[in-house]
């Protein structure tokens, strides 16, 4: 028996007069019905937030710190079921959604501890000139006021802990719109939100269809705007709003380049695996995942060989299967947007390695090369599990290669040499940079977006906090230093 799940509006269960069905895009039954506000409920939950914006940002740290802990600690006793509905509402085989489920336990530990000790303020003299002579000034942070968090399907819980936990970290007001096709997971975190004792008002959890996301993006009561999705509809956003601070974590098309001196079987082994498991472990549904691989030509032939044995290899089929390592797309539409762009390169003269086959909402991994630049997949994000090869002659091409994007989210560098590390560092068009792994690494606690077409500002906890906060300086007179 599936449920329907009301909606969290202004910290208590609400339902609406209308509801959308959720389904499993592995075999398309009905996980759950999923209550949807009503224009009057999404007016009063506004209202709230920015009637309580003043109160909330008064609220001693402690109470937000235990609040914040709370969910932690609730979200970490209920992996188990909380990852089961993370796999029958987005498709995501059970072993990532139980990482995901890990990863927002600890999101919310770290907005707690960052709670604690966020905003204790700078000092700076200020009779470095003789006219600031006896005077001190004091900078703090403050919130801007209630935030807009919009979430995408492709880390259901996650995504939105980046939203939410450094919201109630620095004291905003909190709306947060999951992303339709998977609101359970944003609708579970609104229970745990409910248990604490945060005041009324602080957060809604409202499942609004896109096509009335407008009226949130544009209602002045929400001066911050946190947006996790494609670039297209990232910059429509940031274009319909420009006196609004819109922070944008939009696409990539993650390259990891294998250098020459990464060049051992046990090197080759290691990239292999680690390329063919982040093109394909959320279904390529990730904005890091590997979708280039450029290789140097001193181990491009060897490399190649052992990527498509590791990508053949990849466990395919159930999701709520242990031993499955991909499953499926969130739709039929996105299988099949996937499945025309590999034909369209395949038509265009690439070369098909493995894979290039759909069956309804999967995709098989599949890996190309001699990919013609002016096909789709050459310049767009695939957001599947689709990876290319290009081979490069020394760093100089393969760092231009990298760059060779619209997009700039992170890339993976396999290197020994620290000069180039540093180097890479230094020259790469992207937010990150990881050296020795795939580009789809990510700790939550540190700075993540992109540069580009990859989007403005950043998440990652603290990163996140001093995007919904500003700086407001005191200056102290009389002061005798």
């Amino acid at each position: 028996m599936t449920t329907n799940h009301a909606f969290w509006l202004v910290g208590r269960k609400a339902t609406g007069d209308d509801s959308i069905d959720v389904t499993s895009p592995w075999d398309g039954r009905l996980i759950g019905t999923a209550s949807i506000p009503t224009d009057t409920q999404v007016e009063e939950a506004v209202a709230a937030a920015d009637a309580v914006r003043g109160e909330f940002a008064a609220t001693p740290a402690h109470v937000r710190a235990t609040a914040l802990d709370h969910v932690s600690r609730r979200l970490a006793e209920r992996t188990e079921e909380i990852a089961r509905l993370i796999s029958a509402e987005n498709g995501k085989p059970i072993k990532w959604a139980r990482g995901e489920v890990g990863r927002a336990v600890s999101v919310f530990r770290f907005a707690a501890e960052e709670a604690r000790r966020f905003n204790s303020g700078e000092t700076q003299r200020l009779d470095t000139d003789a006219g600031g002579v006896g005077r001190l000034a004091l900078t703090r942070r403050f919130p801007k006021g209630p935030i807009l968090g919009i979430a995408p399907f492709n880390f259901p819980l996650n995504l939105c802990a980046h939203k939410v936990a450094p919201a109630i970290a620095v004291g905003a007001p909190i709306i947060l719109k999951p992303a339709p096709a998977t609101p359970l997971s944003a609708l579970v975190l609104g229970e745990l939100l409910a248990e604490t004792d945060l005041p009324a008002g602080v957060f809604s959890v409202l499942p609004v269809p896109n096509d009335r996301m407008d009226a949130l993006v544009q209602d002045e009561r929400l001066p911050v705007i946190s947006f996790t999705g494609s670039d297209k509809v990232g910059y429509s956003i940031q274009a319909s709003v420009p006196t609004k601070h819109c922070t944008l974590e939009l696409g990539g098309n993650a390259a990891a380049v294998v250098l020459s001196d990464w060049s051992s079987e046990a090197d080759l082994d290691w990239a292999a695996s680690r390329i063919a498991t982040f093109a394909n472990y959320q279904g390529g549904q990730s904005c890091i995942s590997v979708q280039r691989v450029i290789a140097d030509v001193s181990v491009y032939d060897r490399l190649v060989a052992k990527v498509v044995a590791a990508v053949e290899a990849q466990g395919k089929g159930d999701p709520m299967d242990d031993k499955t390592d991909v499953g499926p797309l969130v739709s039929v539409d996105a299988a099949k947007r996937v499945e025309s762009w590999v034909e369209e390169a395949v038509n265009a003269g690439a070369k098909l390695l493995t894979g290039g086959k759909r069956d309804g909402t999967t995709y098989a991994p599949t890996v190309l090369e001699n990919l013609p630049s002016g096909v789709t997949l050459a310049s767009e994000e695939v957001f599947g599990p689709v990876l290319t090869l290009h081979e490069v002659d020394g760093v100089d091409e393969a760092f231009a290669a990298v760059n060779d994007s619209k997009f700039g989210l992170q890339a993976g560098v396999f290197t020994h040499d620290m000069q180039t590390a540093f180097r890479a560092h230094s020259e790469l068009e992207v937010g990150g940079v990881v050296i020795g792994d795939a580009p789809s690494y990510r700790a939550d606690q540190m700075p993540y977006g992109g540069v580009k077409k990859s989007g403005v500002g950043r998440e990652g906890v603290r990163f996140a906090m001093d995007d919904y906060t500003y700086e407001r300086v005191m200056v102290l007179t009389g002061i005798d230093l």
